[in-house]
């Protein structure tokens, strides 16, 4: 028998408001503009959500957008993430062209954040680098991904945990204009049946599972954020691994705060191998700030060091006339985050807060100036690259 259906639909989206609650755990939770913001970012994930409960199932995966200029939950502006369901009992085949982007990387694990209320533990965790297992830059392959490589088969395998319920991909690019993105397929190569045409029961269980996505996804992230404000305050950077994320990457988190008649000055040491490095901002709810049509992240293939061969970066509302402007898109307030991969030193940036009319006696006295066309055409020239990415 056929459950009745509410003819009502925000009855099975009444658990967004437990996105809502978490206004709680920001920074300003009675500053309409931080509701406003919130009520954006909730629908940023109830949008994602329809792609996490109804594309795809792990017996007919696809890939699916997860963070990239449109969905900014904290991704890497440097990267493009996809990911589908998987199940770990079934094989899969990855299979396509490697492209020619920095990084390729696929991360199998037992939950998608989001999907759960608690992380799980453990959490069915393994990591593949293509340029590990030397698949060449702009060639074509397949890799094989089960809890036993099958017999007989000789060609690039990952295992899969038992656990695992999702696999998800990095297209990690150094130079935007050069480089390009992989083109990919995932199959299951275990007999299953035809994709099934869902019961009333089951699209009405997943709108309200999307409904519960928005308030499970910000918790998490909410939290990572104010623990390093509460750890350190503003303007300190706090390096940190992640549990989930690259063996090979260090993190330099940082909160930071100016105001309007200032700027802040970031400075680092580059390590001396360093095949990637970046830095970029976010909002304080942990969102990417807007990276396609803002200078609010660079890399190393992008950044242009002093003559002393350090770092130098400004913050500030408005171009400040030098290389290595983090534009915070309006904000006097957010996050900063940094990433040392495969670096043989990981030096801790420091941050300095200046007025605005001292700024270049606080820099290298031969810094550049930097004109309102040089920035016009910085700034087009990045347009441009990051629209010819793929978004899904």
């Amino acid at each position: 028998m056929t459950t009745p259906i509410n003819p009502d639909i925000l009855h099975y989206l009444s658990d967004l408001h437990g996105a809502v609650d978490n206004l709680k755990d920001t920074w300003h939770p009675e500053d309409p503009a931080y509701r406003a913001d919130l009520y954006r970012q909730t629908m940023t994930s109830l949008s994602y959500a329809y792609f996490m409960y109804f594309h795809a199932d792990a017996e007919h995966p696809d890939w699916a957008p997860l963070w990239n200029p449109v969905y900014t939950l904290q991704p890497n502006p440097d990267d493009i993430y996809v990911q589908s369901p998987i199940r770990g009992d079934l094989t899969y085949r990855v299979s396509g062209n490697r492209g020619t982007c920095k990084i390729l990387s696929f991360t199998t694990q037992a939950a998608l954040s989001g999907t759960v209320d608690q992380m799980p533990v453990p959490n069915g965790h393994n990591e593949l680098d293509t340029n590990d297992i030397g698949i060449g830059l702009g060639e074509d392959f397949e890799i094989i991904f089960s809890q036993q490589r099958p017999e007989g088969y000789t060609g690039h395998w990952a295992p899969l945990h038992p656990a695992a319920r999702g696999m998800y991909l990095r297209y990690r690019m150094y130079d935007w204009e050069k480089e390009r993105d992989p083109q990919l397929s995932i199959e299951c190569l275990d007999q299953v049946a035809p994709k099934p045409r869902l019961s009333p029961e089951q699209i009405l269980e997943r709108i309200e599972q999307m409904a519960k996505f928005p308030a499970r996804k910000t918790k998490l992230y909410n939290a990572m954020q104010n623990a390093v404000k509460q750890s350190v305050g503003f303007n300190v950077f706090q390096p940190v691994r992640y549990p989930g994320a690259l063996v090979k990457q260090v993190y330099w988190p940082a909160c930071f705060q100016f105001d309007a008649d200032e700027a802040l000055i970031i400075e680092t040491e580059i390590p001396k191998r360093a095949p990637y490095w970046n830095i970029q901002l976010n909002d304080p709810m942990f969102n990417a700030l807007e990276y396609v049509y803002r200078l609010s992240s660079t890399n190393g293939a992008m950044a242009r060091l002093s003559s002393d061969g350090r770092y130098h970066a400004v913050i500030a509302l408005e171009d400040p006339g030098v290389p290595n402007w983090l534009d915070p898109a309006g904000y006097t307030e957010g996050g900063i985050y940094g990433r040392w991969y495969d670096c043989d030193s990981e030096p801790v940036p420091t941050i300095k807060r200046v007025k605005l009319k001292d700024l270049r006696a606080n820099l290298p006295a031969d810094t550049p100036v930097v004109t309102p066309e040089e920035r016009h055409e910085e700034l087009a020239r990045r347009v441009r690259a990051c629209q010819r990415r793929r978004r899904w």
